[in-house]
């Protein structure tokens, strides 16, 4: 592979896309350089700020219908702008890298909230602070969020009544993987959890009144544990490096395993104390990341496919709701995980209506035309849905959008040829069916559409 495209698909992984104009100047620079470059413009951390902290509010109890009616409107409202907000930053902040680790903790450690979107702000931001930095920390920040907390029920779990479901899915999802621990590992965890909860002011605590300090017996040793007992000796264990590692090469390089690559970026992590910053530059610029089997195979998520989409065109919505139509109706909704496990891989998001809709939506946007929504509301999201669509199962929906093709174009050859624009465009190997698709003569823009119309557009 050569360089070119070497680095149109280390930003197509570590981000969403790369423009002309900047792929040029950077053309005849090395990968390790690059890197360093990516790393460098994400090293800030800016968080989000959509929700403010919410006031002393009545007791849900104590509401009228009407009154519990407006309020979950407002949740839903609040969620759904944090939504918008979560997708614009990843499609156009500077710092790209971290928003692509961002997005890859708020599927690792799913949480969903339904009446707490201040509190799924804050989590998203732990996500954002930490991305790359130590995951043991982040493991250990996002533990002790009230939205985990609440989530997983740590905040009842207490001396004598023992709540076993954060202790679970702590060793399940977030840090060992299924058969790496047993059902009594699980219990004592439980009970070494005791006590970490959220007080009043939604702070974290240590409530030493509601912990159980009797001896417990955890992964073969035997003592009076508490919570962060448990967090040393989870980490402490290599595979918590290989579970990670093999997740994080799922997410950036391929949906299947290389077991001896995993293995290699796994004791790399374990040896650099689980710092995220030398494990993924050691994936980016190993030769192995740029292998024609890791190139062009991954199918984008539907937040990945929109926001690069976005990020390329520099579009800007009039109505910002339609984005959260679009996930919807593609199947993924930030800050709506289906469950504890968070999304599934890109394949999974494909089937014959699905594809349909990707493939009508970049022509849509960029023409300004219409897109027909169907498929049933989130649940959670229900009534303020309904009132959008006016309880109808379909809504015709006119796709307001500024795309700004003067950046678009920035550094395009004037005569580009169809083989370059599709080149440029995607990632899959282009074949001279799709070339024969794109019009010879017609304009730049009649030209993107039809190569972004293509199924080779859904890979990355």
């Amino acid at each position: 592979m050569n360089q070119y495209e070497k680095i149109k698909h280390l930003y197509a992984r570590a981000g969403f896309g790369i423009h002309y104009e900047e792929l040029q100047k950077l053309r005849k620079q090395s990968i390790e350089k690059i890197v360093d470059k990516i790393f460098s413009a994400s090293s800030k951390y800016r968080p989000l700020s959509v929700v403010d902290i919410p006031k002393q509010e009545i007791p849900y109890g104590k509401l009228t219908n009407e009154e519990r009616r407006q309020r979950q409107r407002m949740f839903s409202e609040q969620t759904r702008s944090l939504n918008v907000a979560f997708l614009e930053k990843l499609a156009f902040d500077e710092a790209f890298l971290r928003e692509k680790m961002t997005l890859f903790f708020h599927g690792h450690f799913a949480c969903r909230q339904q009446n707490a979107p201040y509190h799924i702000q804050e989590l998203n931001n732990i996500h954002r602070e930490y991305a790359l930095g130590n995951f043991k920390a982040l493991t250990i920040a996002v533990s002790q969020s009230r939205a985990m907390l609440s989530f997983l029920n740590n905040q009842q779990n207490r001396k004598g009544k023992p709540n076993e479901n954060f202790a679970r899915e702590l060793m399940e999802l977030f840090t060992l993987g299924v058969g790496h621990y047993t059902e009594n590992d699980i219990k004592a965890s439980a009970r070494a959890f005791t006590g970490w909860r959220y007080n009043k002011e939604s702070q974290f605590e240590f409530a030493t009144k509601l912990h159980d300090d009797g001896v417990k017996t955890f992964f073969g040793k035997t003592g009076k544990f508490n919570g962060q007992d448990i967090m040393d000796m989870i980490f402490e264990k290599r595979q918590a490096a290989y579970f990670m590692a093999g997740k994080l090469y799922c997410f950036f390089v391929n949906e299947t395993p290389n077991d001896a690559r995993i293995k290699e970026l796994g004791d790399y992590f374990y040896d650099k104390n689980y710092e995220l910053k030398p494990l993924l530059k050691k994936m980016f610029t190993s030769d192995w990341f740029y292998d024609d089997a890791n190139v062009g195979n991954k199918i984008k998520s539907p937040i990945e496919f929109i926001a690069g989409l976005n990020r390329q065109f520099y579009i800007d919505y009039e109505n910002k709701g339609v984005l959260f139509r679009f996930q919807q109706a593609l199947g993924q909704t930030l800050f709506y995980p289906p469950n504890v496990s968070g999304w599934p891989m890109g394949k999974e998001f494909i089937d014959s209506s699905s594809l349909m809709l990707r493939l009508k939506i970049p022509s849509t946007v960029i023409n300004n035309g219409v897109l027909e929504f169907e498929g049933k509301a989130d649940p959670d999201d229900e009534a303020i849905i309904a009132l959008a669509r006016r309880e109808s199962p379909k809504v015709a929906q006119r796709i307001k959008a500024n795309v700004n093709w003067d950046k678009f174009a920035e550094g395009l050859p004037s005569k580009i040829d169809n083989k370059e624009l599709a080149s440029f465009l995607l990632r899959a190997p282009i074949n001279n069916v799709l070339l024969n698709n794109i019009s010879a003569s017609a304009e730049l823009k009649t030209k993107v559409v039809q190569i972004l119309s293509t199924p080779e557009y859904q890979l990355c």
